[in-house]
């Protein structure tokens, strides 16, 4: 039977965090590489390169702090602590990277971002495996990730707000306005969603866990099928989003011609993600989680290309084919996330642990990595067209068309990886049930054993 559901304004409250969580990724994707790359002054390759080495560091500490939540809890829980230690050091290094004084070094950026994702790995790890340890139901899952994705989704549209009103104010330093407005946002709201989600919300009461032997923990890991698939579909989605996000503001501005609504078009390409998760869900109720992610990649594949068919200057046609492929951008996140839940249930199966935090750090890990090939891929590759993003540049219509071309290209390969690697996934409802009954099973039998009167005399 299933567990009561969370009331929705608990989940709200919950899910607040998610707001200057995603608020902090799309900045870090799309507006802060191309600040620094053009007003900034450091150049698509250095740029590029900082970039890919801030996210190698992200790739160390990933899974340290992931395995230091499962195993070090404290009275709060194991997660809600490290929410409230993160909340200082996002605040300082959100004002340091978003509010810089020209001109900056390269170790500027790089010892800047190296605090930010620091900060943004802490609040990401413990909300997300906080998340998938609030019920062990397999469609329970899937509705607490749909409301951190919606507020995701809102925090991306309230913070995508911010630079279309710096756009439309104008001025000499837009970009750097545009920018600074999405640091001060971060440093109000990360405090403020925190405080109310750890006094709203607790923690499940799990049970204690002997130490696993380091080679066991790694066989463990290693032979779980189902871990490997997901890892690398989140690697190959998370390289094909922050590359388009990395290159949006140039496909928009330079390619479509759209001028200052680039903004406007990003702000409702995520807000119709929102309406969506819903149909998500009711999908996935009725199919399975990973086959609605084969259905959400396949989406992609088939109308991805339909961005060749936008004129240059024509905002409205960019407008209906943004909006159509925004139906879709919600549904990754949402079900990964809720696919490595009853991943970590195969786990403890196996194993006889409950290593969320280590299991959500892999999944944070691959996007992560995605995301810095991405960047650096990317922008090398766009260094090597001869794309130049300085402003008042002319770029020819030969490097242009190879802008759209690339533009297009990777998340059509991208997603079409995804649909290969999540068909024939081996956990779908009926086999995580069996997982939760036999994980049951075992702990009344603990349970009985620890209770169990010792013996007279």
């Amino acid at each position: 039977m299933a567990e009561p559901k969370y009331s929705s304004l608990r989940l709200l409250a919950f899910s607040g965090p998610s707001i200057p969580i995603a608020a902090l990724a799309l900045p870090l994707a799309v507006y802060l590489p191309n600040f620094y790359a053009g007003p900034m002054g450091l150049g698509l390759a250095t740029v590029g390169t900082i970039f890919m080495l801030a996210r190698i560091w992200d790739v160390v500490i990933d899974p340290v702090l992931g395995q230091l939540s499962d195993r070090f809890p404290s009275r709060w829980g194991r997660r809600r602590q490290w929410l409230v230690v993160a909340v200082p050091i996002l605040m300082i290094s959100s004002w340091y990277i978003f509010l810089p004084t020209a001109p900056v070094s390269s170790e500027y950026l790089l010892a800047g971002l190296f605090g930010l994702y620091l900060g943004y790995t802490m609040v990401l790890l413990a909300h997300m495996s906080w998340g998938a340890e609030l019920t062990d139901d397999y469609h329970e899952r899937s509705r607490i990730q749909a409301w951190r994705e919606a507020l995701s989704i809102i925090g991306v549209v309230l913070v995508l707000t911010l630079p279309v009103i710096i756009e439309k104010i104008g001025g000499e330093r837009v970009e750097a306005a545009r920018v600074g407005v999405m640091g001060w946002f971060l440093i109000i709201l990360v405090p403020l969603t925190i405080f109310v989600a750890v006094r709203s919300v607790g923690e499940r009461k799990l049970r204690p866990q002997a130490h696993l032997p380091f080679r066991q923990a790694i066989k463990a890991l290693v032979q779980n099928e189902a871990l490997r698939r997901v890892v690398i579909a989140d690697l190959a989605s998370g390289f094909s989003a922050s590359a388009l996000g990395a290159m949006f503001i140039y496909e928009a501005t330079y390619v479509w011609q759209v001028g200052q609504k680039a903004s406007l078009l990003l702000l409702l390409y995520f807000f119709i993600g929102i309406a969506f998760i819903p149909v998500a869900l009711i999908v996935s109720r009725r199919f399975g989680k990973h086959r609605t992610m084969i259905a959400a990649s396949l989406f992609n594949v088939i109308f991805v290309p339909s961005l060749f068919l936008i004129p240059p200057g024509n905002f409205p046609v960019a407008l209906g084919v943004m909006l159509f492929l925004g139906m879709n951008v919600a549904i990754p996140n949402v079900l990964y996330r809720s696919i490595m839940a009853d991943i970590g249930d195969y786990d403890e199966v196996h194993s006889g642990q409950r290593r969320t935090g280590l299991f959500y750090a892999l999944l944070t890990l691959t996007a992560k990595v995605g995301s810095a090939l991405a960047i650096g891929v990317t922008f090398w590759a766009l260094d090597l067209i001869g794309f130049d993003p300085k402003p008042g540049m002319q770029n020819s219509p030969e490097v242009l068309s190879h802008v759209n071309m690339i533009f297009v290209a990777v998340p059509f390969c991208a997603n079409l990886f995804v649909a290969y690697m999540m068909w024939g996934f081996p956990i779908g409802p009926e086999e995580q049930i069996e997982l939760r009954r036999i994980l049951d099973e075992r702990h009344l039998v603990e349970e009985a054993e620890n209770t169990e009167a010792p013996p007279i005399g």
